[in-house]
């Protein structure tokens, strides 16, 4: 091992092995006892779909590189080599606990509380007679049984199909065994509700098309079966330069992405070994890739038992969100605008302001031309597009709409060629770069005769669907200088124009990762000069090499540096004389933590910079992204002295990262001798109290002040210490 390497090994974590850590938070959760059960059941589908594309991507394009011959050192210093064993080894005893969480914790509890999820062999005679009724009438035909032989081939297993392999022997020539296969239809639900009384009894589909095989099958003797699921590689290989079209490339290989190499199999840990044999064989799985359950195949499937149970004790408290108001001098929301910007944070703050923002622009005739960037559209039932291809009938609408968002490229691709026939005008982007910010851009003909630019500038999709369940932040303005930094970003993307400056705003691939280094290196200088340095990032992912040795290079020079990050994060935090300074928290609650904020000390003049990206080469180099600064004096108070106050005060749902990689409660000692977790008024979770302090049953004033490091200026904690500042209805200045 070099000496670069070990460098690496020893001030950077694994990026695959982080990710597989934030997996284990979500994993707790469906362990944690104070959740309400149903919840709990939805975290663990959410942390066995989060599994799945972990190996349609990361394992997939992981092991296309190793079958091109590539053994690279990763940015860590692990080879590629290394990482796969490292991968292997970690996903399988992920799955262990998986399916100890379910058949141990879970499904008896549910049972405990009338919902139960039964097998064929549970069943008793009324729900038999429904069973066999339901096979022959709603089953039976959509099934296509096939038996492989010279004849039949093993037919094409798409990806995540649920499947049911069996072994099968003639009747007449008891000597040869046969592979059956059947695919489970996707048109039927994957949970099925059974007759009973008194209780919620539900059955798995699967188990149905297992039971009626033997009247398929006829002539055969059924020696044994096991619901099994295939996921292949699903990363889109495109070659953009040398496409002539890019939604019919994105199109057509969209295809492939159901054919991709098979990178796993899960199968019913009761499986023949021959079963399991010939499928590794006609997969070409090696045995690693094989992955026996001891339950149902598909932990996603429990999404369907959440959705099911109408049960709403046993889910979180429902909650209605803060609506904005204007204020008494305005007549509507661009009068408002004229006078103030509005911040809002979903999904505490409603959704519905930002749809009434490009609504009302629809509607308005004063509005003559609206710019709007689509990166998840919502899938069918998108709010966001209706709207715009509404208003193509009558004013200018363009729409910037990224084909190649990750699992929603079918979705955007038929959202764009009905945009185009209601007469939106539609780019896909630049060659080579995903479009990821969140822009929506008006321009007005006001009352005063004044031609104005209105803009959203946002954290989040628009998406209103992921708007009640992600916490992001939205600001409205009319302030001349973003708006136009807004207007030079869609020239930048519908014509490539770059232009020399974009303002107040930070634009990726441009200068967003240069500026954010510059603001990091003020910090630090501050620090060198016994002033105010600090800084408070949040983010979903924190990656970059070049970032994360500006950070570490301000820890030395006596910056104190909080890092709220949910996901990955490849910073070693806590190393003496290089990262001491440093804290990483992440936290996993109710709501995905998705808001990017990005707060600067600044010598004692705080800067507050949002936006769309994260602290990962992509965001910073493969993607258009903006971060757009917090110029109001009171918007900034709001997200120091409430948001990220709230979340540095987070004791309920916080997990902190240490050096070696792991993540513990703060109640949690890294030696072992752990305290008792607060209870009670003692426990604060962030979330919670956001959701109270929108209803009005809670203020700032009960934020407790955070515990100082060792060795931490007090003054350091000024800004964000949740004192001195009342709570705005919606950040208004």
């Amino acid at each position: 091992m070099d000496r670069k390497t070990s460098a690496n090994r020893a001030t950077l974590l694994n990026r695959e092995a982080s990710w597989l850590k934030f997996n284990w938070r979500v994993l707790e959760e469906a362990g944690d006892l104070n959740n309400p059960l149903l919840e709990r059941v939805k975290f663990l589908a959410i942390s066995a779909s989060n599994l799945d594309e972990f190996f349609e991507v990361r394992v997939g394009g992981l092991l296309q590189q190793l079958e091109d011959g590539h053994n690279s050192t990763t940015p860590d210093g692990l080879t590629m080599v290394e990482e796969r064993e490292l991968i292997k080894e970690a996903t399988h005893d992920f799955v262990e606990e998986q399916y100890s969480c379910w058949n141990d914790r879970l499904r008896p509890a549910l049972a405990e509380q009338g919902i139960r999820v039964l097998g064929i062999h549970e069943l008793d005679e009324a729900a038999m007679a429904f069973v066999d009724d339901y096979c022959e009438r709603e089953l039976d035909p959509l099934l296509t049984p096939v038996t492989v032989d010279p004849a039949h081939p093993f037919p094409r297993v798409i990806n995540k199909a649920l499947c049911v392999a069996l072994l099968l022997r003639r009747r007449r020539r008891s000597s040869l065994t046969y592979t059956g296969v059947v695919t489970v239809p996707r048109a039927l639900p994957r949970l099925i509700r059974l007759p009973s009384e008194g209780t919620s009894d539900f059955i798995f589909l699967a188990d149905l098309v297992v039971h009626h095989a033997a009247r398929m099958y006829k002539g055969y003797d059924i020696v044994s079966s096991a619901a099994f699921r295939v996921t292949r590689n699903s990363n889109l290989y495109l070659q953009e330069e040398e496409s002539r079209n890019l939604l019919e490339s994105v199109r057509a290989e969209l295809h492939n992405r159901r054919k991709g190499d098979a990178v796993r199999m899960e199968i019913e840990s009761s499986a023949d070994p021959e079963i399991i044999e010939r499928l590794g064989t006609v997969f070409e799985l090696d045995r690693w890739q094989i992955f026996p359950v001891n339950g149902p195949v598909n932990l996603s499937r429990l999404f369907n038992i959440y959705d099911e149970a109408a049960r709403p004790e046993l889910k979180f408290h429902s909650y209605v969100p803060r609506e904005l108001r204007l204020t008494a001098k305005s007549h509507d929301l661009f009068e408002e605008l004229r006078r103030h910007d509005v911040l809002l944070h979903h999904p505490y703050d409603s959704y519905d302001a930002v749809l009434a923002f490009i609504q009302s622009a629809a509607d308005d005739e004063r509005v003559l031309s609206i710019k709007q960037t689509l990166y998840r559209t919502g899938g069918e039932h998108s709010s966001i597009v209706p709207i715009l291809m509404s208003a193509a009938a009558h004013k200018e609408v363009t729409a910037v709409v990224e084909l190649k968002a990750r699992f929603d490229e079918a979705s955007n691709i038929r959202w764009a060629r009905d945009m185009e026939d209601a007469g939106v005008q539609v780019f896909h982007g630049l060659v080579g770069l995903k479009t990821h910010c969140k822009l929506c851009l008006l321009v007005r003909h006001d009352p005063d005769g004044v031609t104005r630019q209105y803009a959203h500038l946002g954290t989040g999709n628009y998406n209103a669907t992921t708007a009640r369940l992600y916490t992001d932040l939205s600001l409205l303005t009319a302030d001349p200088e973003i708006t136009s930094a807004v207007h030079d970003v869609f020239s930048f993307l519908t014509a490539y124009a770059e232009h020399p400056g974009y303002g107040p705003v930070l634009v990726a691939p441009l200068d967003l990762a240069e500026k954010c280094l510059r603001l990091i290196e003020r910090e630090a200088e501050n620090a060198r000069f016994g002033r105010p340095a600090r800084i408070v990032a949040k983010m979903n992912s924190l990656v970059d090499k070049d970032i994360v040795r500006a950070l570490y290079q301000a820890s030395q020079a006596g910056v104190d540096i909080e890092l709220i990050v949910r996901g990955i994060c490849t910073l070693r935090p806590g190393i003496r004389g290089l990262s001491d300074r440093i804290r990483v928290r992440s936290i996993v609650g109710r709501f995905l933590e998705h808001s990017r904020i990005f707060y600067f000390e600044n010598g004692g003049e705080p800067d507050i910079y949002l936006g769309s990206a994260d602290w990962m080469p992509r965001n910073l180099h493969e993607r258009v992204e903006v971060l757009f600064p917090l110029k109001s004096p009171l918007l900034r108070d709001r997200v120091s002295q409430e948001i990220l106050a709230a979340y540095l005060a987070d004791n309920a749902k916080a997990r902190f990262l240490q050096s070696d990689g792991r993540y513990l409660r703060p109640w949690q000692s890294p030696r072992g001798r752990s305290k008792k977790p607060p209870r009670g008024a003692a426990a604060f979770n962030a979330q919670n109290f956001l959701i109270a302090l929108a209803e009005g049953s809670r203020s700032l004033d009960d934020i407790p002040v955070p515990i100082p490091r060792r060795g931490q200026r007090s003054s350091t904690g000024r800004a964000l210490s949740g004192r001195g500042s009342n709570s705005r209805s919606l950040g208004k200045e």
